[in-house]
């Protein structure tokens, strides 16, 4: 007795070419090269989830930095006296009032400053 698995190898063959579908050249449409850029590609999604957290964590870093230099101040002197001042506010939060509250983010700035200077 022989069983051919043809409905579940053309099932099995069409699940991967609609997830590769939109791939550049034969990684579309030819199995084993499909196969290879979508295991490529479960490893690409893993790392790059963290790459995120990194990438705007270095936005956030930049924003704030350019805010503060605007203001007088380096962006590692800022976040010692925001310390000192024991004012706990996130990088993220601090970048958006950088960006859309500008007079906010000086008040900020104006007390750590202050709590330099003591």
């Amino acid at each position: 007795m022989r069983v051919k698995g043809s409905s579940a190898s053309r099932r099995k063959l069409k699940k991967l070419f609609s997830i590769t579908k939109g791939y550049w050249g034969r990684k579309k449409n030819v199995y084993r090269r499909a196969r290879e850029a979508y295991l490529k590609s479960l490893s690409r999604m893993y790392h790059d989830r963290k790459r995120r957290k990194r990438d705007f964590r270095r936005l956030w870093i930049m924003r704030i930095n350019a805010a503060a230099r605007s203001n007088g101040m380096q962006y590692s002197v800022l976040m010692n006296g925001l310390k000192k001042a024991n004012i706990s506010i996130n990088r993220k939060m601090l970048a958006d009032l950088a960006v859309h509250d500008a007079a906010a983010f000086t008040q900020l700035v104006n007390k750590a400053r202050e709590a330099l200077a003591a």
